[in-house]
């Protein structure tokens, strides 16, 4: 089965409008950005067309990862997953308009359809874009659930970090980030982590830590909670 049409839930007219006009807003402003990409372990090669992966990254990069889709992963075909909120809807009018479908869901609202939902997506040889601290974080908190994901479906985690050098930052839980006209935007994709099949609880909270150190790694606003 592949994941040729979206998931059930379906956003307003008025949610698709404003996702397809953010999507227009992003792309003006793209066209201005400098882009550079650091891939040292090479994971842009082997996560080839139809190899199966689940590229990672945190909520408030969400204005950059679409923009930058085929330069850090290609145009292998990508679904991504899109909490089942108002947010939701307009998050999956915008990667919509970037050739990425979406499953739609989180750990509170249908979280074991949206498991399954990506699961088959993988095995039908899509990879995967997920922001694990997402919907409402807290920020740079990496949520078990993409840990989970991996572990049951094989596919390995390789987190990507954005870096800009000048942006916006909104007063919303996440601090999301809009970069400025004319800045430059770092891409730094880090080495694959495969999760085992089978891990107690303590191994478990190993590797969710693992993949949370990698992309926390240049982090300059750490909660203070944190």
């Amino acid at each position: 089965m592949t994941m040729s049409k979206r998931s059930e839930i379906r956003g307003t007219w008025k949610q698709v409008a404003a996702g397809k006009v953010v999507a227009l807003l992003m792309r003006l402003v793209g066209l201005t950005l400098r882009y550079r990409v650091e891939d040292p372990s090479g994971q842009k090669m082997k996560a080839a067309p139809g190899v199966p992966v689940i590229w990672v990254f945190w909520h408030n990069c969400l204005f950059a990862a679409p923009l930058t889709k085929t330069r850090f992963s290609g145009r292998a075909p990508a679904s991504a997953l899109a909490s089942a909120s108002r947010d939701g809807a307009v998050i999956e009018s915008v990667v919509t308009c970037f050739g990425v479908k979406t499953v739609r869901g989180s750990s509170s609202r249908r979280g074991v359809a949206a498991l399954i939902a990506l699961k088959k997506a993988l095995k039908a040889g899509q990879q995967l874009f997920v922001t694990p601290d997402g919907p409402r974080g807290p920020r740079y908190h990496l949520q078990p659930g993409v840990i989970k994901l991996a572990q049951s479906s094989g596919a390995p985690i390789i987190p990507v970090r954005f870096t800009h050098s000048s942006s916006w930052r909104l007063k919303s839980w996440d601090r999301f980030h809009i970069p400025k006209p004319f800045s430059k935007v770092l891409i730094s994709i880090g080495e694959a982590i495969q999760i085992p099949a089978k891990l107690d609880e303590n191994d478990f909270e190993t590797y969710r830590l693992k993949v949370e150190g990698a992309l926390r790694e240049g982090i300059d606003d750490m909660p203070n909670s944190d």
